[in-house]
């Protein structure tokens, strides 16, 4: 699909909340207002959302059903989106890197507390739910995608075994 999106500059808040729409719904832009997105179901209620978002800034949303000209404008569209995926999986392994390191530090301090347990449990549900919203938007598979899945369950891991040491010390006392 291509988005064309008008909406006012002033107040930003509606054109801000609309770019974000978009994005998540995993849209590459292709010019200024112009986005591609692919025709699939998880995506349609973000564009929805984006339309009603511009609608109460007095902007407006038109959606159209495109396709590529030829095999390759297919294609080099489809490899814009893996592109996309792939920076966002990136910056997701960076995350996973610094949970994985916060951990490390914790444990280095012997900071077993309930509430740095908790503050660790947050991070682990705030990686969880960006790795399911990247999952969706993924419709073609970026490479790195399965290298995040792998990180998340370390992660994962990594949370259950500094439990375990937070329950030990807090059971000690």
């Amino acid at each position: 699909m291509c988005i064309r999106d008008r909406v006012p500059a002033e107040p930003s808040r509606h054109r801000v909340a609309v770019w974000r729409e978009v994005r998540r719904a995993g849209a590459v832009p292709l010019g200024s207002g112009c986005w591609a997105v692919p025709d699939v179901p998880a995506v349609g209620d973000r564009i929805a959302r984006a339309t009603e978002l511009a609608g109460r800034g007095d902007g407006e949303v038109v959606v159209l059903q495109a396709s590529g000209r030829g095999q390759a404008d297919a294609a080099r569209l489809e490899q814009l989106f893996i592109q996309a995926r792939q920076a966002e999986w990136a910056e997701f392994l960076a995350d996973c890197g610094k949970f994985d390191a916060e951990i490390d530090t914790e444990i280095a301090r012997g900071k077993f507390t309930l509430a740095e347990l908790e503050e660790e449990e947050q991070s682990l549900d705030r990686l969880r739910r960006w790795h399911r919203e990247l999952a969706t938007r993924d419709v073609f598979g970026a490479p790195n995608a399965a290298e995040a899945g792998q990180q998340l369950k370390h992660c994962t891991e990594r949370l259950a075994d500094y439990t375990e040491r937070v329950f030990q010390a807090v059971h000690q006392m």
